[in-house]
């Protein structure tokens, strides 16, 4: 179980103290690490070391206690995001290939219908939002950040953060009910 994070631990950690690392650690990787897995970045395991090792090293840097180390960790979370993404445009990956796995290959009714089963719906429900509702679903609802905070990461106003997470649950609620409708 994760030492609960106070103002005194982030203070002790500013110090180097490695159980209050440990602390920040524990309480802040599984929501960062979610982030950056919803984002579909291919290794978000490895970028979210790479976000405490940045966090770790500018502790000094964080004001506003607990709840400004959320908000650096996750604007550092989305800044490697980014950076991942616009990566992987500018050198898409090659990969060998595999007839099993063609999408042009058509399937039986059957094997789509599993697939569907076993896929979910709220990836397909997710990739239809507008980038910008998307991004405000992922940080409010995975990452748990508030309004403002929200507000802050993606450099709107908080009631344009309020706006697009209403449209963009709405948004979700009516997809995810075509695709129920339609099974």
């Amino acid at each position: 179980m994760a030492a609960i994070l106070t103002d005194d631990v982030l203070e002790q950690a500013r110090h180097g103290d490695s159980g209050a690392l440990t602390a920040i650690y524990q309480n802040l990787a599984g929501p960062v690490h979610g982030y950056l897995a919803a984002k579909g970045l291919e290794d978000p395991e490895a970028a979210a070391q790479e976000v405490f090792l940045t966090v770790f090293a500018r502790l000094a840097d964080v004001t506003g206690g607990v709840a400004g180390l959320r908000k650096f960790t996750f604007s550092i979370s989305h800044a490697r995001m980014v950076d991942a993404t616009r990566a992987r445009a500018r050198a898409p990956r090659i990969v060998e290939y595999e007839p099993a796995v063609d999408p042009r290959v058509e399937t039986s009714p059957q094997d789509e219908l599993l697939a569907q089963l076993e896929s979910g719906h709220l990836a397909q429900a997710l990739d239809s939002l507008v980038s910008d509702q998307r991004e405000c679903v992922m940080l409010r609802i995975v990452a748990g950040m508030t309004i403002d905070e929200t507000a802050d990461i993606m450099g709107k106003s908080a009631g344009s953060i309020k706006q697009l997470q209403r449209r963009g649950l709405l948004s979700l609620k009516k997809t995810l009910e075509e695709v129920d409708g339609d099974d």
